[in-house]
């Protein structure tokens, strides 16, 4: 405990029992993953970009505590989003009590809901859009294919951007992970906000834009390469966020090289982690507990396997500040 700050220190004291232990053996199990050489993968989905995740995920890449990301393609753009346009944003804490006229006030001001946070369109969307479109004309122009993070990874270090920054940026966790050049696998791109301003632009510039953009299949066969080769013999860690095709999609990726191409030599994952309130029941496949991927070949027995059922905007910070020592 000594080497822990005043954060960690209160977890350690208070975090005893139920949904609080949990949290503690995650951390620790997670701190121990990396201690034994171990890489991480974090899979986010919901609104955590939204929710300004950043401001603990960022410092979490810049010390090599996370290896690869999946996220859906509204995490991916919402942080930018927050990046160039957080002064414009508008918070509504009574959330619970809006009417739908007070909803379609909000739409008609251009405002996009997320909960209790409002999106501002013309400053946040907008302002983006422009710098995606060149950046898309410009690699149909050098007959160049890029996945969707690639784009915004090039918007974020070419610098077009920054003179809009509005945040500090070492809060934002795509700026941190383009510094680092770390993967990003971003399932199902096309249903977000900047994937529909790539359709549109395809229907308007004509459906041969679409040669430019590599899409989910080819996430899926370069994550199958990544993982054979960053697994070695001990396998990668999963410390998922949610639900839905963020964990869905990349946890995959072991039986299909076990089982379709017969590759028995690959590792499973080594710790999974998740934060979510889904229940398990109905048939939930986002709220199935850990040892229902037993059964398709992601886990093993022995894997260190956390279920933290609460609200991830509290849960992943704190998990975040036992691993940086805060």
């Amino acid at each position: 405990m000594n080497n822990k700050g005043p954060v960690s220190q209160f977890i350690l004291e208070h975090y005893k029992h139920f949904n609080a232990a949990s949290l503690v053996d995650a951390a620790k199990a997670y701190e121990a993953q990396l201690a034994n050489g171990h890489k991480m993968m974090i899979t986010m989905a919901g609104a955590m970009s939204t929710a300004e995740l950043g401001k603990s995920l960022a410092e979490m890449i810049r010390q090599d505590k996370v290896h690869i990301i999946t996220c859906t393609g509204a995490n991916l753009e919402e942080d930018v989003f927050n990046l160039v346009a957080h002064k414009h944003y508008k918070r509504v804490p009574n959330y619970r009590d809006l009417s739908p006229q007070e909803e379609q006030a909000l739409l008609e001001e251009h405002y996009n809901r997320v909960t209790d946070t409002c999106i501002p369109e013309m400053e946040a969307m907008r302002r983006i859009e422009k710098h995606l479109i060149k950046a898309w004309k410009k690699a149909k122009k050098e007959g160049k294919r890029y996945f969707p993070h690639e784009f915004f990874y090039q918007l974020l270090l070419n610098g077009d951007l920054e003179e809009s920054y509005q945040i500090d940026p070492k809060d934002s966790w795509l700026l941190a992970a383009a510094q680092k050049n770390i993967p990003i696998i971003v399932p199902g791109w096309e249903d977000s906000t900047c994937g529909n301003f790539f359709a549109s632009f395809c229907i308007e510039e004509g459906m041969n834009n679409l040669n430019s953009m590599k899409v989910g299949l080819e996430y899926m066969i370069f994550l199958a390469d990544w993982y054979e080769k960053n697994a070695t013999d001990i396998g990668i860690g999963f410390f998922q966020i949610g639900g839905g095709i963020a964990g869905d999609f990349p946890i995959c990726v072991v039986p299909m090289l076990h089982q379709d191409l017969l590759k028995d030599n690959i590792p499973m994952w080594s710790y999974f982690c998740q934060i979510s309130d889904s229940t398990t029941s109905y048939g939930s496949y986002s709220g199935a507990v850990p040892n229902e991927k037993i059964t398709w070949g992601k886990l093993n027995v022995d894997t260190p396997t956390f279920i933290i059922e609460s609200d991830a905007t509290i849960v992943a910070p704190l998990i975040f500040a036992y691993l940086l020592g805060w």
